[in-house]
């Protein structure tokens, strides 16, 4: 089976839902201006060179529907011979429309494709917009479509994962975030043309700036002022607004080639897709996804935690990585994921509580993240993994090149 090399991976900022910077920017215009970004940085290759476009979106319809991978291949600017389509694995789907285009290049079914992610969680409401569950089965198996605040709620109950590990992990989250961006090491980060509609003498005027950093960092967070929040959940829960994810937009692009195509456009790739997974778990405890996904993605790959230089796990909501992180053996040794630990190796620069979880689009934002901090540390081996809505985890390994 032949190579998949990553060559150019790059995201827009994550903007909070509703508020944020680009919560008046069409989908289709933030996965245009990344996908057009990931083509000029990488020189000697045309857009007609590119195959195949395949977008991961956990609510494909409105504004980011009608087959979105196909459209913003038009909108790009792509020749007519490229062709595009959607994926949905809800909070995976950026992840698996990047392993998919790699599965194609590893089987020869193509040389240079690309894999991203979007989602508009100010456009197109969580959810979507005409939800509508299977009577018998919401009746007789409800956990399927339960809240995913509940699932994270159940993850603390059961597994003994208290508010005050939680707000510890939150506050941690925040202060990597915060230094990153303090520090430019957001190198994957896209400047984004953003809009914004103001009412203008009786009509609306539409105002575009370009938006350059992530809009949810809290700068400012305290382990005190996360212990005031009251619970979202449940009455006498522990998951609050602020160990949980932000609901954010955001887009990723990521560009996989084969090795044959490395070669015809002298590219220098960064890192290789070395294996994909998934595994199911309880729906109502859908969080525990990654201490599956994660182990048995190792396995594929020959590897163990420990030959691992950078994890990559997505704060859905703190309850449920900390849970993942237990399960790995790396929670207890708070060096491995504290903002002020040099050593650190998890989330290094802030995971989703910080920066956001824009569904679709987080597995594509994390690829990129992982892919750029790889090759800033050299490190060998990364891993990314995320739970995933309806009881799953996935999880990927990439290899520096």
């Amino acid at each position: 089976m032949r190579e998949a090399y990553i060559v150019t991976s790059l995201r827009t900022p994550g903007c909070r839902r509703g508020k944020g910077a680009l919560a008046q920017t069409r989908p289709e215009d933030l996965l245009k201006t990344v996908i057009e970004a990931v083509m000029e940085k990488t020189p000697n290759l045309d857009k007609k060179d590119v195959e195949d476009l395949m977008i991961g979106c956990s609510f494909p319809e409105a504004q980011q529907g009608l087959n979105i991978g196909r459209i913003i291949a038009q909108m790009a600017g792509f020749p007519d011979s490229t062709c595009g389509a959607t994926v949905n694995r809800f909070c995976s789907s950026g992840l698996e429309a990047i392993s998919l285009q790699a599965m194609r290049i590893k089987s020869g079914w193509c040389d240079v494709a690309i894999g991203g992610g979007i989602e508009s969680m100010s456009i197109v409401p969580m959810g979507g917009n005409m939800p509508r569950p299977h009577p018998k089965m919401a009746k007789e198996n409800p956990d399927v479509y339960v809240s995913m605040g509940i699932t994270a709620e159940n993850v603390a109950n059961r597994y003994n994962v208290s508010r005050e590990m939680q707000d510890e992990f939150a506050y941690h989250s925040q202060m990597k975030a915060a230094n990153a961006k303090k520090n430019g090491l957001y190198k994957e980060l896209v400047p984004t043309p953003a809009s914004r509609f103001v009412e203008k003498d009786g009509q609306w005027e539409e105002q575009t700036f370009v938006q350059d950093f992530d809009d949810g960092i809290r700068e400012v967070t305290t382990i005190e002022g996360l212990g005031k929040l009251r619970p979202v959940f449940a009455a006498n829960g522990s998951v609050t607004a602020g160990n949980s994810s932000q609901t954010t937009d955001g887009a990723a692009a990521t560009l996989i080639v084969s090795e044959e195509a490395l070669k015809k456009y002298n590219l220098e790739p960064i890192a290789k897709v070395k294996t994909y997974t998934v595994a199911g778990c309880r729906a109502d405890e859908m969080g525990v996804g990654p201490a599956y996904a994660i182990p048995k993605v190792l396995d594929m790959a020959g590897l163990k935690v420990e030959d691992i230089g950078i994890f990559e796990v997505n704060e859905a909501f703190a309850s449920q990585a900390i849970y993942c992180l237990q399960q790995l053996g790396m929670y207890d040794d708070k060096s491995l994921w504290t903002s002020d630990s040099d050593k650190r190796i998890v989330n290094v620069n802030g995971g989703a509580i910080a920066l956001g979880h824009p569904l679709g689009c987080t597995g594509a934002k994390l690829c990129a993240q992982v892919i750029n901090e790889m090759k800033e540390r050299g490190v060998k081996y990364g891993v990314e993994s995320m739970c995933i809505g309806g009881g799953m985890g996935a999880a990927a390994v990439f290899e520096l090149v």
